[in-house]
C-alpha cells in the first residue's frame, strides 16, 4: 500500500514537472520564418538581427528558411514546417485556402502595382498584350504575377486559352526568358528591375490603372496565431520600422541587399522604389481585392460573367481583432466553381508546384 501511495505521488509530481517544463518549452521556443528573396523586410531583418533582439526578452529564437516563392512558403505553414510567412503577393493565400490551409492574416504592406509586371524582349515584334496569343508566356503558378497575366489578358479581350503558359520559378523564368524559349515572362520585383536594366527588356503593362494592385501580406498559421500573439507583435512592429526605413534610406538599404540579392545597388534602389513598403494590419476593406482575384481564377477571367459563375461562398472578410494588432481573416471562401468549369481551380490547387 505504502509503495503504492509513493508510487502514485511520484507520477502526479513527475506529470507536474513535464507539464510545467512544457508550458516553458512552448514560452521559449523557436519561431520558423518563411521568406523568399523578394521579401524585402525580411531580408534586412535576417541580415542586421534586429527581430532576434527584439525577440530576445521573450525568449524566442529564430530560425530563418527561403523559398522559391509564395505558394511553396504557404504550403510549409499550412504542413506545419513553417510558423509565419514573409511575405506573399495577394493571389497566393486564396491558393492556399482552397487547399485547406488556416492562416491568420497578420499584416499587409500596401499596393505597389509597379512593382510587377509582363515582359517581353527588347527586340520582340510582340507590342500589346492582344499581341500575345498563341504565344509562350512564363509565369509563376499562383502567384501576384500569375493573376497579373490573366487581368491583363482579360482587359485584351483574351483569356488564358490563348496563351501557352509556362508555369516556372523566377529563377527557371528569366533563364528561359533571357535564352529565347518563352515569348513574354511576368515578374515581380527585384526580379523586374534587374531583367529591364540587364536585358533591356520591356514592359508590356504593370499593374496601374487597376489592373492589379499588388498588396503583399504577412501570415501565420492560425495555431501559432492563438499560441504566440506576443511574438507576431513584435515581428509586426519590426516590419514596419524596417519599412519605413527603407524609405527614408533608400542607398543604404539597397547598399545591404546588393550583397544578399546579388544585384548591383542602383537596380536595388530602383527596385526598392516601386515596392510602397507602408506596412498596416489587416482590415475586412483591405482583404477587398481578394474577391476579384477568387472570381478571377473561379471563372478563368478577370471581368468574370455573372451569370456564368455560379457562388457557393463568397469571400467573407469579416475581420476578428486579436490580439491587438493582429486581424484574422476568417473566409469560407473558394468554394465556388463555373458552369464551363474553365477553371477547375479546388483540383489545381491541391497539385500546383513550381516548375510543372
Amino acid at each position: 500500500m505504502i509503495n503504492r501511495a509513493i508510487l502514485t505521488i511520484i507520477f502526479i509530481v513527475t506529470a507536474a514537472v513535464i507539464s510545467v517544463m512544457a508550458a516553458r518549452a512552448q514560452k521559449s521556443d523557436t519561431v520558423r520564418i518563411g521568406y523568399q528573396k523578394s521579401s524585402t523586410l525580411m531580408a534586412i531583418l535576417k541580415s542586421n538581427g534586429d527581430l532576434e533582439k527584439a525577440l530576445t526578452p521573450l525568449g524566442v529564437r529564430v530560425s530563418w528558411h527561403e523559398f522559391t516563392s509564395g505558394l511553396p512558403l504557404l504550403e510549409a505553414i499550412n504542413t506545419g514546417n513553417v510558423d509565419f510567412g514573409a511575405d506573399v503577393a495577394d493571389t497566393v493565400p486564396l491558393f492556399a485556402q482552397a487547399a485547406g490551409a488556416r492562416l491568420a492574416y497578420i499584416a499587409e504592406e500596401a499596393a505597389s502595382p509597379s512593382a510587377q509586371a509582363i515582359l517581353v524582349g527588347a527586340e520582340s515584334p510582340i507590342k500589346t498584350i492582344a499581341d500575345l496569343k498563341g504565344k509562350k508566356v512564363a509565369v509563376t503558378k499562383g502567384a501576384g504575377s500569375h493573376f497579373l497575366l490573366l487581368a491583363a489578358l482579360a482587359r485584351a479581350g483574351l483569356s488564358f486559352k490563348d496563351i501557352s503558359p509556362a508555369y516556372l520559378t523566377p529563377a527557371d523564368g528569366r533563364a528561359a526568358f533571357t535564352g529565347g524559349n518563352v515569348d513574354a515572362w511576368v515578374a515581380w520585383d527585384p526580379f523586374l528591375t534587374s531583367a529591364q536594366r540587364q536585358s533591356g527588356a520591356r514592359i508590356l503593362s504593370d499593374g496601374s490603372n487597376g489592373l492589379a494592385s499588388y498588396k503583399r501580406f504577412y501570415l501565420s498559421s492560425a495555431a501559432f496565431a492563438d499560441r504566440r500573439s506576443d511574438v507576431l507583435d513584435v515581428i509586426f512592429h519590426k516590419l514596419d520600422e524596417t519599412g519605413k526605413w527603407v524609405k527614408v534610406h533608400p542607398k543604404d538599404a539597397a547598399g545591404l541587399l546588393t550583397g544578399l540579392w546579388g544585384i548591383d545597388a542602383p537596380t536595388v534602389e530602383e527596385a526598392n522604389g516601386h515596392r510602397s513598403y507602408s506596412i498596416s494590419a489587416v482590415t475586412p476593406d483591405g482583404l477587398s481585392e481578394q474577391q476579384r482575384i477568387a472570381d478571377a481564377f473561379f471563372c478563368g477571367t478577370a471581368a468574370p460573367d455573372k451569370g456564368q459563375c455560379r457562388r457557393r461562398h463568397n469571400m467573407d472578410p469579416e475581420a476578428e481583432l486579436t490580439h491587438g494588432l493582429i486581424h484574422r481573416a476568417l473566409p469560407t471562401l473558394l468554394t465556388r466553381f463555373c458552369s464551363d468549369d474553365r477553371s477547375a481551380f479546388s483540383r489545381d490547387t491541391q497539385t500546383a508546384r513550381l516548375g510543372r
